[in-house]
């Protein structure tokens, strides 16, 4: 039985689709979550039939609905009754469906853009967190998802306890290099703390990976390139002892720095910098040797 509670989700005007999830259950990531991008999801869980993922994807890439999709899945399953899960559309369109005999406590909501869901659960104060915490939390998709994921374990989670929990968004052309649909996609299959573990890699993905906002974009002016030369002689990154302003050899030492940090997807062509890659600079800590 793979007991655990999860929440499917689309963001219609990002073009962003994904699931979070949580269970005491070794690489949870590994069964529940189906997504396609442009398609939908699927989150398939309790006593899992994982052919729901590739059938659902199948019929939400030909248009068909959610709650007709959960229909069609159940009505060629002679163990429906102890299945669980939930699907969303790309356009919003969602379904929830919880078999009779899914552990107790189990069932769950499935409102505009989402459907959240759970079985062997503390309670349905679980499930009624995921919903409302969903329904008001801001942030990109993937931030919405883990602040429903965090509520639903305030209230109690899976009343066996932690383990393991994943999250993944899809987002045409927001994978790595714009060469795939693959945003988010990070697990972890055993943790004490799995859902404060992903939060955290979370943060490390965005940093790595997320572009700059345009709100985070800084001008270099003479006083913030004298600093960042600064940093960057802290770092070993640029060879000189003065202080001197922000000239082509330090923009290339710059550039050179964030390509060395994994920081690629952050270098900007003009004179400036955003502010994740400021903190990590003035954070950094060379090595020693």
């Amino acid at each position: 039985m793979l007991s655990t509670f999860s929440i499917v989700a689309a963001d219609p005007a990002e073009r962003e689709i994904g699931i979070a999830v949580q269970s005491k259950f070794l690489a949870v990531g590994a069964v529940v979550p189906w997504v396609e991008s442009g398609a939908g999801a699927i989150a398939t869980q309790a006593w899992a039939n994982t052919t729901f993922g590739p059938r659902a994807l199948e019929l939400l890439r030909s248009g068909e609905p959610p709650d007709q999709i959960a229909q069609t899945l159940i009505a060629h399953d002679e163990n429906a009754d102890d299945r669980q899960f939930g699907i969303v559309a790309a356009d919003g369109r969602s379904a929830t469906f919880t078999g009779a005999r899914c552990i107790d406590w189990a069932g769950g909501i499935a409102g505009d853009g989402f459907a959240a869901q759970g079985n062997c659960l503390a309670g349905a104060a679980v499930v009624d967190a995921m919903a409302a915490t969903f329904r008001t939390a801001t942030g990109v998709l993937a931030d919405r998802l883990m602040a429903a994921l965090a509520a639903g374990q305030r209230e109690g989670g899976d009343k066996r306890g932690q383990q393991s929990a994943a999250l993944i968004v899809l987002k045409p052309g927001g994978g790595y290099g714009g060469f795939n649909d693959r945003y988010v996609d990070l697990r972890v299959d055993d943790h004490a703390a799995p859902i404060v573990e992903l939060a955290r890699l979370l943060e490390l993905h965005k940093l790595y990976h997320f572009p700059a906002a345009p709100g985070d974009v800084l001008a270099i002016d003479d006083a913030l390139g004298r600093e960042i030369v600064a940093h960057l002689v802290r770092a070993r990154a640029l060879a000189r002892h003065d202080e001197g302003g922000f000239d082509d050899a330090a923009h290339d030492a710059l550039v050179a720095f964030m390509h060395v940090e994994n920081l690629e997807n952050r270098v900007r062509a003009d004179r400036t910098i955003d502010r994740q890659t400021l903190t990590y600079l003035r954070a950094f800590v060379p090595m020693h040797g």
